[in-house]
């Protein structure tokens, strides 16, 4: 069994958090187009949007490096503006048994939460993702209207 973790990161969004969770919910596509150095490419596997069982799948960048993250919306909950996305293929299950990515909005915030299973303690925690995660929130709020 691996080292398990959480990671959460909160990022203000001058725009409010409701509009850059209808990003993320409803037009998902549109974030390769918003921040085209981080994100390449999403695309709907099977289902439609963003709707639980949905699978989904990005391409993009990190640290240089092409990559790919394959997931399915476990949760998504309007209330609380969240989407719970399970990784179920790509890159980071090289790394990790699980990773589970919650992003929620509330008013002024964005959140991101990592819970994760690491496959070795060597296995570094993902800053470099979480930090990426707030970069793509930051483009997405530069592109929305304060």
């Amino acid at each position: 069994m691996g080292v398990k973790g959480k990671l959460i990161a909160s990022v203000e969004v001058k725009c409010g958090g409701h509009l850059i969770h209808d990003i993320f919910h409803t037009n998902t596509h549109h974030i390769s187009n918003i921040s085209p150095n981080k994100v390449q490419k999403f695309d709907i596997d099977e289902g439609e949007t963003i709707k639980v069982g949905s699978v989904v799948s990005w391409n993009y960048s990190d640290d240089g490096k092409d990559k790919i993250c394959k997931q399915v919306i476990e949760a998504v909950d309007h209330e609380k503006k969240s989407i719970t996305w399970k990784v179920i293929g790509g890159d980071l299950l090289e790394s990790y048994n699980s990773f589970t990515i919650i992003t929620s909005h509330d008013h002024q915030w964005t959140t991101w939460t990592f819970v994760y299973e690491k496959k070795t303690e060597e296995t570094p925690e993902p800053l470099v993702l979480l930090a990426y995660a707030l970069h793509v929130t930051k483009d997405v709020e530069s592109h929305l209207p304060k």
